[in-house]
């Protein structure tokens, strides 16, 4: 399903990269095997994307993305958090991709969402159906919490909302997230920080403890919609 080589590419940090292949992107994007409103809407936010220069189309992902835990597109910071199982969970996945020919070239994370879109944009349907039915719990609350925050990305991760459970149907969850406290704002950041300070000095008798969250991921090099984030052998 090459939409979703798409889609994980409107998702992804977006490169200087992406602005060289806009013509590649557009004509993408017109032939997406999505209804004509979301095909639309995705072609509408492609556009305004490529419009935008790029330092500032970077710093609108940051700000969404990349600033506290709630829209994080490394999904098993929704599924697991800070336990331990996260870190299997991860081996595991390396393990899927590795015995299906897949290997990443990026210093990327295996449950980043564009690295897992583009990986299932080379598996078969039946595979692809159950992987987005599996992560679309995820999926929906991405795109609630965009909504809330009136983000531009809302229309990307609505069309693949819609790819994955068949509909866009985030009535309940928006009145959920809509209460939510936020964890991008500059109190809730520094908090996080200050938090982690005092975690990470804290001496026990095994030693310093070790922070709680995740390393900030150093943002990548988009790439065109015929290349790769990692190769299929």
């Amino acid at each position: 399903m090459k939409v979703l080589k798409l889609i994980g590419l409107l998702l992804d940090y977006p490169d200087e990269a992406l602005w060289e292949h806009g013509d590649e992107l557009r004509a993408a994007c017109a032939a997406a095997p999505l209804s004509e409103e979301r095909r639309a809407r995705l072609g509408a936010f492609l556009t305004q994307l490529l419009d935008m220069e790029p330092m500032q189309a970077q710093e609108r992902w940051l700000a969404l993305f990349d600033r506290g835990r709630s829209m994080s597109l490394l999904l098993f910071e929704h599924i697991h958090g800070e336990s331990r199982d996260r870190g299997q969970a991860m081996v595991d996945l390396l393990e899927t991709y590795r015995r299906a020919g897949f290997e990443l070239n990026t210093k990327e994370l295996p449950d980043y969402l564009p690295v897992v879109l583009e990986f299932l944009s080379q598996r078969p349907e039946e595979e692809v159906a159950d992987w987005l039915h599996h992560i679309g719990h995820i999926l929906e609350l991405l795109c609630a919490r965009a909504i809330e925050r009136d983000s531009e990305y809302a229309s990307v991760l609505e069309a693949l909302v819609e790819l994955a459970m068949g509909r866009v149907d985030l009535g309940p969850l928006r009145r959920r997230v809509a209460s939510e406290a936020r964890d991008d704002t500059r109190e809730a950041i520094d908090a996080v920080w200050e938090e982690e300070a005092v975690r990470f000095g804290s001496a026990t008798d095994e030693g310093p403890c070790q922070p709680t969250s995740s390393p900030q991921r150093a943002p990548r090099a988009a790439v065109p919609a015929q290349g790769a984030t990692a190769t299929a052998r």
